[in-house]
């Protein structure tokens, strides 16, 4: 063993190079599932907690409505409200004690989508009002239902608006993921850990995690970069047609916009 720093980096990367990809791997992919399991969550409650409550209702809906929001609001005010190590603890330990570790990875994954699916509730919620409340009432006034009006119109602006906090959300659960370590979920901070405990070269061990977390971050925040841009369709742009001239042809650009 090196005693050198930079010899024990390039030492243990060597050594654990494989325990380190196998880490990033369900790094990437707690967060990924956590992200898309969490917002499809955060998407449901956003629709029930919108949906509109008139006297005209029945008793049935008025009350059913209140009681599902009323549980809504205590998942995301407890979820929101406690560490994800803590509640990583008590849903393994508490919910699923009989669990071997090789399921480990998958209780993780239940632990991070439940715990982002708390924040994605209020993202989505903030996505929907963001939207202008005539566009609503305008796929009401047509005739479209609730989730009509939610799943078609509603909805595809909300998430356009909220693409930078979703991204946002999957890059923190790349770095918060490193707290299930607590119930031996062999993540990329897990490895790490093991490393420092066989070489006993804490600092050397962990540089290299850092660097882990900064590649596959900066990855991932410029491929959501790239996204958006790509959502936002094309600088320049032609129109076909008008009102009165069906062969008319405008041509938009980036400095006529301005």
């Amino acid at each position: 063993m090196p005693q050198s720093f930079w010899g024990g980096v390039v030492y243990i990367a060597e050594k654990y190079s494989g325990l380190f990809l196998s880490g990033a791997v369900n790094t990437l992919l707690l967060a990924l599932v956590g992200t898309i399991a969490g917002f499809l969550i955060g998407l449901v409650i956003a629709i029930v907690r919108t949906i509109p409550v008139r006297p005209t209702d029945s008793i049935f809906k008025r009350v059913g409505l209140k009681l599902l929001r009323g549980l809504f609001i205590t998942y995301i005010e407890l979820f929101r409200s406690t560490p994800m190590m803590v509640q990583a603890m008590v849903i393994y330990y508490g919910v699923f004690p009989s669990v071997s570790a090789d399921y480990a990875l998958y209780v993780g994954m239940f632990i991070i989508s439940i715990n982002t699916g708390a924040y994605m509730a209020e993202i989505v919620r903030g996505g929907v009002i963001s939207v202008d409340n005539g566009q609503n009432e305008g796929a009401l006034s047509i005739g479209m239902t609730h989730w009509q009006s939610m799943t078609s119109v509603v909805l595809p602006q909300a998430i356009r608006n909220i693409m930078p906090s979703i991204g946002n959300e999957f890059v923190v659960n790349i770095k918060d993921s490193s707290v299930l370590s607590v119930i031996s979920v062999a993540e990329v901070f897990f490895t790490a850990k093991s490393a420092a405990g066989t070489y006993m070269r804490i600092f050397e061990s962990f540089v290299i995690a850092c660097a882990v977390y900064f590649v596959m971050t900066f990855t991932i925040t410029r491929l959501l970069l790239y996204l958006e841009k790509r959502m936002d369709g094309p600088k320049n742009y032609t129109i076909h047609g008008s009102q009165t001239v069906l062969q008319a042809q405008i041509k938009v650009t980036e400095e006529a916009e301005k």
